[in-house]
């Protein structure tokens, strides 16, 4: 398996870091986590139109670029590094996935187009407070209705849920368990019986929302994919964005890397800068190989995504987001402690780095769960 990048990659890469580095410098996601949206439309406009990021893996003849997950890794691993802020995982990795995994030609010709001019955003919501992430135990209910589908339910941790245009929503047919009965409909940001709230999390840099579906009505063609059916498709769905957010993660790992190298070079104890001792030597040199093993887990399950053999990705996608998650999260916490008093305060960044790796641990499963996952895969 060659996991090197050929050079359309490599300087989609380079143009990612170029643009980042300004627009989603510390001060910028500072003043996004400060604003209303949680990020700046004006940012995601030229993501649209300047550098066509949103269009990367919408297929051509919807007005995209027609490439896969692999061609995404570039940039998710640098909105990683620089915390973007904005609706790009939940629109990208989430709604159109959705949509490719299971929309018909008319819901993509509707959407698409549009999600890659950057003039529609999506999102997913399957998460709920008991349930949380497992997909078999929601309890959000959907039942026929004449020509409708009504919906009724609470979802939780929706990403830019407050701010999507549309909503794929995971429900379940009413008296159905586990696994059975599950479907998948789009429904509108502002639709009649949908309340919106702000979720405060712990990571101010990735707006969440809990949705309440009180008796929310939609149309037949509302249902993505077959109706009963959407438990396999949403696991589908999760898998991708698990393979994902494992690359975006191992960039946020690297930066905490990048940051406490840079401090301890810069720092001075006894007379001589920190990174001069061994135990600051040796806690870099593991924060180096959280990020390179991460890093080859996580660009590996993006290579079985665009192979397209669902059991090869779930596995893949489990073990990516595992080795991601811890990844990211011990090295945020080795830069705290490298950066010593200062590395907690709110001057400092990284405690925002702290937080994203927190949250995006939890998000689509613990490493906990996605362990025991990989285990079954491979019949233990």
């Amino acid at each position: 398996m060659d996991f090197r990048f050929n050079e359309e990659q490599l300087e989609l890469g380079r143009a990612a870091r170029r643009f980042l580095e300004v627009e989603s410098s510390s001060e910028r996601v500072r003043a996004a986590m400060e604003s209303e949206r949680g990020f700046d439309p004006a940012v995601y406009k030229r993501i649209a139109e300047e550098l066509g990021w949103l269009a990367v893996t919408i297929p051509e003849e919807y007005e995209g670029l027609g490439l896969g997950a692999v061609d995404l890794m570039p940039i998710l691993e640098e909105m990683g590094r620089f915390l973007y802020c904005g609706p790009f995982f939940s629109t990208i990795c989430l709604g159109v996935n959705a949509l490719l995994l299971g929309g018909d030609d008319a819901q993509k010709g509707e959407l698409l187009p549009y999600v890659a001019r950057g003039e529609t955003t999506l999102t997913l919501a399957h998460a709920e407070a008991r349930a949380k992430w497992d997909s078999a135990e929601i309890e959000c209910e959907y039942e026929k209705r004449g020509d409708d589908y009504v919906l009724s339910g609470e979802k939780r941790y929706v990403l830019d849920g407050l701010t999507a245009d549309r909503v794929v929503v995971a429900a379940r047919a009413k008296g159905s368990k586990g696994a059975e009965g599950i479907s998948l409909f789009l429904v509108s940001g502002e639709a009649d019986g949908l309340s919106k709230s702000h979720l405060p999390t712990v990571d101010m840099t990735r707006r969440e929302a809990a949705l309440t579906f009180r008796e929310v009505h939609v149309a037949r063609d509302a249902l993505v994919g077959e109706e009963g059916a959407g438990h396999a498709l949403l696991e589908r769905i999760l898998d991708r964005a698990r393979a994902a957010l494992a690359v975006e993660q191992v960039g946020g790992a690297e930066r905490c890397l990048d940051m406490a190298v840079a401090y301890s070079l810069e720092r001075k104890q006894f007379g001589r800068v920190i990174g001069s001792f061994q135990a600051i030597k040796h806690m870099a040199a593991d924060m180096l190989w959280r990020v390179e093993n991460a890093r080859s887990i996580a660009y590996a399950a993006n290579v079985a995504v665009d192979a397209g053999d669902d059991a090869e990705i779930a596995e893949m996608a489990s073990a990516a987001k595992a080795t991601a998650s811890t990844a990211f999260f011990q090295n945020a916490a080795d830069n705290i402690q490298i950066h010593g008093g200062v590395g907690f305060t709110w001057e400092f960044d990284p405690h925002l780095y702290f937080k994203r790796a927190k949250a995006s641990e939890e998000h689509f499963g613990s490493p906990a769960m996605h362990r025991e996952r990989v285990a079954r895969a491979m019949g233990l």
